[in-house]
Parts: C-alpha cells; structure tokens; sequence
C-alpha cells in the first residue's frame, strides 16, 4: 500500500516548470524603438511642428511686395459720361510705391525664424528623449511582469496537478480533508494574484502599444536580454562625469540656452522696427497735375516722435531677463535630479549586487527537491507551501529589483541626454 501510494504521490507531481505556448509577436526592445520612432503620434505630430516652422523662415525671406493704385474719373458732368481716359476729357491717376525695410529687418526677421525652427527641433529632440525613457522603462517593467506571470503559471499548474493528486488521496483515505482545504485554499489565492498580475501586465503593454503604435488587440511577447549584470554599472562613472554630459547633451537644457539667443534676436528686431521705414512711389496722373500728363516721384517716411517702439524694446529686454533666470533654474533643476537618481541607482545596483546570480536557478532545483520529499512525506504539507510561498517570494522580489536596477539605469540615460547604459 505505501509503494502504490508513493507512486501515485509521483506521478502527481510533474516537473514543476510547465510549459505554456501562446501564439504572439515577439518584441524586442530595439524592435519596439524602431516602431516608435516610426509610428508614435506625438512624434508624428512634433515633426509637422518643425516643418512647419520651416515655413516661416521661407515666408521671412520674402520681400515686400510692391503696391499698386489706381483712380479714374467716375463722370464727366461736362459729357456726361462715366469712366473716361482719353486725352481730351478724361482723367486717371496711376501709382506704384514699394517698401524698403531699413537697420536689417529683414535679415533680423530670419535669425529669429531661423532661432524658433531650431527650438523646434530641440523640442522634437527633448520629445523623443523623454518619450523613448517611457518606452524603454515601461519595456521593462512590462518583461519583468511578464516573467511573474510565467511564474504564476508555473506555480499554479503545479498546484492544480498536487490538488488533484491529494483528493484522488482523499478519496482513498490516506490523507485528510485540511489537507486538500489548505491546498485549494493557496490555489485560489495564487490565481486571485495571477489576475492582478494579468491586469497590471496588460495596462503595461498597452502603454508599449500606444507608443510604438501597435493596434491594440495584437498579442506580444517581450524579449529583453539580462543586462542586470552588465560590464558597466553605475558604480564605475563618477557623477562630474555624468552632470558634464547632462550639460551637453539635455535637450531641455539646450533649449533653454537657444531660448536666450531667440530673446536676443527679437531685440534686435524691435530696436531696428524703431527705425522708420521708406517707401518709393513713381505716379502717373493724365490731367489733374501740372503739367498734364504727370509723372512723379515720391518718398514717404513716419516720423518717430511719439512711438519709438518703446513698449517692445522694454517687453524683449525683460524676457532676455526671464530667459537668463530660466537657464540658472534649468541647470540647478537638472544638477539636482541628477544627483537624487544617481544616488538612487548606487543603492540599488549595491542591492542587487548582494544577490547571488544563481539565485534563481538554484531555487528551481530547491523546489524540484521539495516535490519530492513531499511526495515521500519526508516533510509535511505546511512545511511545503512555507517553501512554495518563499519560492515565489523570492522570484517575484528578484525580478522587481531587477526591473527597478533596469529602471534606474533609464533614469540616468534620461537624465543625461544620452546611452550610456544600452
């Protein structure tokens, strides 16, 4: 009777890694980049922006276009006719003036469009910079999501197989009832967990999927390399390091910089709109001038004795003012978030050094032992689900540390403008 029982105790458990294959897309992290760039709609959308912006530097290029006028006699009381233009009883003046701009207007005008297309395109470049930390960071917490979930079903097809197994078991009398209770009891509670899990997997790829512009119903499956142990890690880069190539490389910082360059360009412009512009005339005028037949030339100028443009040189002086303080903000802002998240990722990546790398695969030859001892009642039932709960505690926490060690290398890529953790 104990060989039959320990025989069906063994076939009960079978090999605690399962196998479950689902028909999906395998997405790569450097596929899911490419699929951003290609298709994001707030992307798509900024680079209209730019070409946009483009435009006005056409449009600033252009020169005034000169302006023609012309007035004839409506009627003649004397003949009585409407709209004449002959020699003997008609009249009609005709004039062509053209604007000359002085003190370099116009090429002001196209520094300072030429300025608001660059900050255009900085703001397209601080976009996909803060955009691919979103896809990158959320590419991982959606992986390391992805591997509890495996575990779940890992965890829970093993449990499904032990309940069956022990109420068969039940049914023969060699166990009790609290066996089976307790055994379904951490079943449901596993796949109450395996929900919740599901959700937050879901709610993470379909941010991915907004990103990189996959339709929404369309089935992934995340693959990422462990680079958790990498060569590089945060510990070998000393932060002067790390804020100099914030410095060069943050677009938002960039962007604040070129915005006091583009304050400086609109001064110049209001300080040469105070100077008056010229405009040439040449007029014909059949009969209403001495002599007939007329022909003239004429200058017009405004005289700047009330506007001098004086509220606009003092609106673009103090917005030189307001840019210079944004930058000292801007610099003192990136400095310090720097310093907090490379903090942040020294604790970390100490923590996650502490951890041993065979962590996980030694724990899977554990449990292997443990379904075995408990099939031969070396251990009892809680003692079994006291080391199935750590089994899965340990997993579970190991891959949150290294999604959060992946996540804090992002911070510092996002941080500082560049890849230095690929």
């Amino acid at each position: 009777m104990k060989v039959r029982i320990t025989i069906v105790w063994l076939l009960a458990i079978l090999p605690f890694k399962a196998a479950f294959s689902q028909h999906a897309t395998t997405l790569t992290l450097k596929d899911a980049e490419q699929l951003f760039l290609r298709n994001n709609a707030s992307l798509l959308a900024q680079r209209f922006m730019v070409e946009k912006s483009k435009a006005e530097i056409i449009t600033a290029r252009l020169f005034d276009n000169p302006e023609l006028s012309y007035e004839n006699l409506l009627y003649n009381h004397e003949t009585r006719r409407l709209l004449e233009t002959s020699n003997a009883s008609g009249q009609y003046t005709a004039a062509i003036t053209q604007l000359f701009k002085l003190a370099g207007k116009r090429n002001k005008d196209i520094r300072v469009a030429e300025t608001a297309s660059k900050m255009e395109g900085i703001v397209y470049a601080d976009l996909i910079r803060s955009l691919r930390f979103e896809l990158r960071s959320t590419f991982y917490q959606a992986y390391y999501a992805e591997q509890d979930l495996t575990l779940y079903e890992q965890l829970i097809s093993s449990l499904k197989q032990l309940l069956m197994a022990s109420e068969q078991q039940l049914q023969l009398g060699n166990i009790a009832g609290k066996d089976v209770i307790r055994i379904k009891s951490r079943l449901y509670g596993l796949q109450l967990e395996q929900v919740n899990h599901q959700n937050e997997l879901d709610e993470l790829k379909g941010q991915l999927k907004l990103l990189t512009g996959l339709e929404a119903a369309e089935n992934i499956q995340l693959n990422a390399p462990e680079k958790t142990s990498g060569a590089l890690t945060v510990k070998k880069i000393p932060f002067p390091v790390l804020l100099d190539s914030a410095k060069q490389n943050r677009a938002d910082l960039y962007l604040a910089k070129t915005g006091l360059t583009y304050a400086q360009n609109v001064l110049d412009v209001q300080k040469a709109n105070a100077i008056p512009d010229i405009a040439v005339s040449l007029t014909y005028d059949l009969k209403g001038n001495y002599p007939e037949k007329y022909t003239g030339i004429g200058v017009s100028v405004p005289l700047p004795l009330f506007n001098r443009n004086q509220g606009e040189l003092k609106k673009a002086r103090i917005s030189i003012d307001a840019a210079r303080a944004e930058i000292s903000r801007k610099e003192a802002e990136v400095t310090s978030e720097l310093f907090n998240s490379y903090q942040a990722a020294l604790k970390i990546e100490a923590l996650f050094s502490q951890v041993d790398t065979q962590f996980k695969g030694s724990f899977d030859q554990l449990m292997d032992g443990v379904f075995k001892n408990y099939s031969t009642r070396h251990i009892s039932l809680l003692e079994f689900l006291d080391i199935y709960d750590a089994y899965k505690d340990s997993i579970t926490q190991l891959n949150e540390l290294s999604a959060r060690l992946m996540t804090a290398r992002e911070t510092l890529n996002y941080q500082t403008g560049t890849n230095i953790f690929k």
